[in-house]
């Protein structure tokens, strides 16, 4: 049932904008949130909520499972 429910869900209502990808990238460059939201020039609490909606959204639990989400399909 969970595979039926996955494949017709698909990968199209999971699209990231390009502000997103960055931060993404940012995260796997290995830098911390708070050097990744001064490079992107945010708060480190606007980056820590943008993430945990990017995480939400991939339906995952980590950032890092984000970045590797986004790696597996070549955003970063």
């Amino acid at each position: 049932m969970e595979q039926a429910t996955l494949a017709r869900r698909g990968t199209d209502d999971l699209r990231l904008n390009e502000e997103e990808i960055k931060l993404l990238a940012q995260i796997a460059s290995g830098v911390t949130a708070d050097v990744a939201a001064r490079k992107l020039e945010l708060s480190a609490r606007t980056l820590r909520r943008r993430l945990r909606t990017i995480c939400d959204r991939l339906e995952v639990n980590t950032p890092i499972e984000a970045v590797v989400w986004a790696a597996r399909r070549q955003l970063i």
